[in-house]
């Protein structure tokens, strides 16, 4: 199961390289031999990859929307399928609400409502973006900063949309370049996947880690964060063994932290500043669990019986609340023991404690059983299996007290071996990508004796793809 999923895409040369360093491209046609598993790759001397085992796949992106119980194509444009299904009534008044979003936009863009609506127009927004969008963040898109939506819907607008809808009809050859750079990021339609999964991926690094002498600890817990007399730098981090209870501190010159900015000012204890603290406390995350379902097949199917081909369909339907349904047989085709099944991930989102998240898992996997069939995508009797799976601290919230984010980062400026990277490390929502890059050029810094790290939050910031510009990589 993938809790994600996570798409391997990038215009950055840099992550590319690294990626397929470790997990080649499958040679295509040929057998894979899945007992590898782990270590199925290893470096040459030029540090080229190279496989015999499962690799990078090439895939197909395919999602769409499931609203009035029927599929729109996404991203949501003006296709004659989708006016034949929304009708000319609804249609024509989406246009208008485009046009009049044109004409006035609301300004300034302060919040993902205003976002949304500048690009799409009102009547789109509610219909296609709304209800989708407050499920996953549990709060009215008003109360959502509108930096979300610049760093999430990369040069994404109605126009462009339409626009990428026709030339991608259009008779042409694609060509083998899957870095495509000249592409908003919300429109990429081909992507990588490791065969067996991005913990694929992540098993050939720790590999690649511990043949070099170095070490990787599993199910520890970081309880305390040490500074120095002076409070300059980050000493060392007291552990406790989740399964164990063993104590242990682990002592190191610098120290790279993905955990949770609340977390990590929590650890600090008492001589963190007032104001850093009170951000970090006010920080605002959602939770996430899935419900994973092995069924014998969907009802849902396309000609010759066979599972849907979607990634992933968002359920904008307001009568249930399940928001994102992933289909992994689509993900890879190793996700699942057979094939002729259909093994399907539920996404609810929730906050930790709440009516969802602590519901029994008998209750979860019934709830997500019913939702499905009651909105015609499943039959129960089809169900073989079923499993549930928490995950806290998923999404950092563009809400509580983010705008203040800047005085975390300012204390942690401060700290010179101490680096913020990742999703939950920065409070952004990077797409995984900028997360990498974001650790890269951390050890950029430290190489070259840097001790700005305005660079690191500089990633992934502009309304734009920062990689999108002519020339970069």
């Amino acid at each position: 199961m993938d809790i994600g999923g996570h798409r391997f895409f990038t215009k950055s040369d840099r992550v590319m390289d690294w990626w397929l360093a470790r997990v080649p491209l499958e040679a295509a046609g040929g057998p894979v031999d899945l007992t590898y598993h782990q270590r199925s790759t290893s470096l040459d001397p030029a540090g080229r990859g190279t496989t015999t085992g499962p690799g990078m796949l090439v895939r197909e992106r395919h999602s769409r929307v499931y609203y009035l119980r029927q599929f729109f194509e996404y991203p949501i444009t003006l296709s004659i399928d989708t006016i034949r299904k929304l009708g000319l009534l609804r249609t024509f008044r989406i246009g208008l609400s485009y046009l009049r979003a044109q004409a006035f936009p609301i300004t300034p863009e302060e919040n993902l409502e205003a976002f949304f609506i500048n690009r799409f127009g009102r009547r789109l927004y509610e219909t296609f973006f709304k209800d989708y969008t407050e499920k996953v963040w549990g709060v009215p898109c008003r109360e959502i900063g509108a930096e979300w939506g610049a760093q999430r819907v990369k040069g994404l607008s109605l126009i462009t949309a339409i626009k990428h809808a026709l030339t991608s009809a259009l008779p042409r050859r694609r060509g083998n370049d899957l870095r495509q750079k000249n592409t908003p990021t919300s429109l990429i339609e081909r992507f990588l996947y490791p065969r067996l999964g991005p913990g694929q991926l992540w098993e050939t690094v720790a590999d690649e880690v511990t043949a070099a002498g170095g070490e990787v600890h599993f199910g520890w817990r970081v309880e305390s964060i040490a500074r120095s007399a002076d409070g300059a730098r980050i000493e060392s981090i007291g552990a406790v063994h989740t399964a164990t209870g063993e104590r242990r501190t682990f002592s190191g010159d610098y120290f790279f932290s993905t955990m949770a900015i609340r977390d990590l000012v929590q650890g600090m204890g008492d001589a963190v500043p007032a104001n850093v603290r009170e951000v970090a406390d006010g920080l605002v995350y959602r939770d996430f669990l899935t419900v994973g379902l092995l069924l014998k097949k969907m009802k849902v199917t396309v000609p010759g019986g066979r599972t849907v081909k979607d990634n992933w369909i968002y359920i904008q339907e307001p009568d249930v609340k399940i928001g994102r349904l992933q289909i992994f047989n689509n993900w890879s085709p190793s996700l699942v023991a057979d094939p002729e099944t259909a093994w399907l991930g539920l996404e609810y989102f929730c906050n930790e404690g709440d009516e969802l998240w602590t519901r029994s898992d008998a209750d979860m996997r019934a709830l997500g059983i019913e939702e499905l069939e009651r909105i015609g995508l499943i039959n129960r009797d089809d169900v073989l299996d079923a499993t549930v799976i928490r995950v806290p601290k998923t999404y950092p919230a563009y809400f509580g007290s983010y705008t203040r984010l800047g005085e975390v980062q300012a204390f942690v400026e401060g700290i010179p071996n101490l680096f913020l990277v990742g999703r939950n490390g920065m409070h952004r929502y990077n797409n995984q990508d900028h997360s990498m890059l974001t650790a890269m050029t951390a050890v950029d810094n430290i190489v070259a004796g840097r001790t700005d790290k305005s660079n690191l939050w500089a990633i992934n910031t502009e309304q734009d793809y920062h990689e999108e510009k002519t020339g970069a990589s």
